[in-house]
This record gives structure tokens, sequence and C-alpha cells, in this order.
């Protein structure tokens, strides 16, 4: 798969809806029943980071849920790549960019949304062939007005920010022509993943899937 190609398919990812769940979860018994929760309130993208033993094997039981596209974060290593794909993940997300990994995504045809925080950053992808790109972590590194900035001059890569997003600011960045969505945790908080209350979930992510861009 081309940079180019990766990036064609990760644009249709983000143009599914404003947010990206980003979702950290403990129990695999949880998730179809999460991803059925935030699919039925119009957020069907979902991106399950690697952060626990269980991750793996939430990506094969949300992969399974009809209407969802279920792809990986937290890609740290060729390794995880190759994992991730096995498990039924359909696209990847990186809290950077190395060679290795970006070489493993391409070998592999798993479409990769790589992270860059700097304009530098932004153009190394750009010059590799990455057109669409995570903007991470976002508030910690500008927020809104350091994406608007990096825009001016690098209109042909667009973002989908994450780190520090949620629903008081989601519609700063969303405004923003180099936007395509936001990546939130806030969606699927913990505790209500935890006590089961999908009809909360589903209530948050409809908060969300109404969010303007």
């Amino acid at each position: 798969m081309t940079p180019e190609h990766a990036s064609e398919l990760t644009a249709k990812v983000c143009a599914l809806a404003p947010v990206i769940p980003v979702l950290v979860v403990e129990d695999a018994a949880h998730a179809a029943d999460l991803a059925r929760a935030l699919i039925e309130g119009g957020l069907p993208a979902l991106e399950v980071t690697l952060r626990t033993p269980s991750a793996l094997e939430v990506i094969r039981e949300m992969a399974r849920v009809e209407g969802g596209v279920v792809g990986a974060g937290t890609l740290l290593s060729p390794e995880d790549v190759e994992a991730a794909k096995e498990a039924g993940a359909t696209f990847g997300v990186c809290p950077g960019a190395t060679k290795r990994i970006l070489d493993a995504c391409e070998a592999n045809d798993l479409p990769l949304l790589p992270a860059a925080a700097t304009a530098s950053e932004v153009l190394r992808l750009y010059e590799r062939g990455y057109t669409v790109q995570k903007f991470f972590p976002a508030e910690v590194n500008g927020g809104v007005p350091a994406l608007k900035a990096i825009g001016a001059p690098i209109p042909q890569v667009k973002f989908c920010p994450t780190g520090g997003v949620s629903l008081r600011n989601a519609p700063e960045y969303l405004s923003l022509s180099n936007t395509l969505c936001v990546g939130g945790s806030w969606v699927a908080p913990k505790e209500m993943v935890a006590s089961g209350d999908w009809a909360g979930i589903t209530r948050l992510a409809a908060e969300a899937a109404a969010l303007p861009r």
C-alpha cells in the first residue's frame, strides 16, 4: 500500500463522523456492547488503543459488530502493526511516526494515520505521501492556534487532532479548514464502560456525532 492510498482510506474513515472515539478497554467482554453503543450513537469509526492486555481481543470482538470500522491505536512497532492487522483492524493510528512503523503499515496494507506535532514532522510525512495525519498531542502543542498556523503554509495536509480534545473545544478544531475530524476519549468514560452504561455512552456518542464541521 502506498502512502497516498493510505491517506485516501484514512480520509474516508475521518469522514464517517466528527469524532473518532479513542478507546482504552480493560475487559474484552465489554467490547461488542461498547461498539454497538457508539455505532448506535453515530460514531462508527473506533480506535482501540493497544494499551491493555485485552486490546487485540477487543479489536477482534468489535470487528464482528455490524456497522463499525475498527482501528488500532498506539502502534509502536512493526510487531504491533502485524498483530493489529491479524486481529481485524482496518486502519492504524500511531502517536508519532518512524520509518519502521511506516514501512510495516505499507507492507501489511494497513492504512495509517501517523502523528505529527510540528511543521517539520508534518512536512516529512507529506514528502513521503501522507496527506492525512494525526495532530498529537494537540492541546499541549498549541491547540487550535497551532493547527491553524500549520495549515496556512501546508494546506495540502488534513488532520485529526487528538490529545486534550473534549466536547468543549472540539467545535473549535472542527471549524478549521485543515481538520477532518477529532479523536477523543470523553465519549466512552472508563466508569461508564465498567458499569455497562451503554445507553449513557450512546447519548454521549450522539452528542459528539451532532457536532458541526
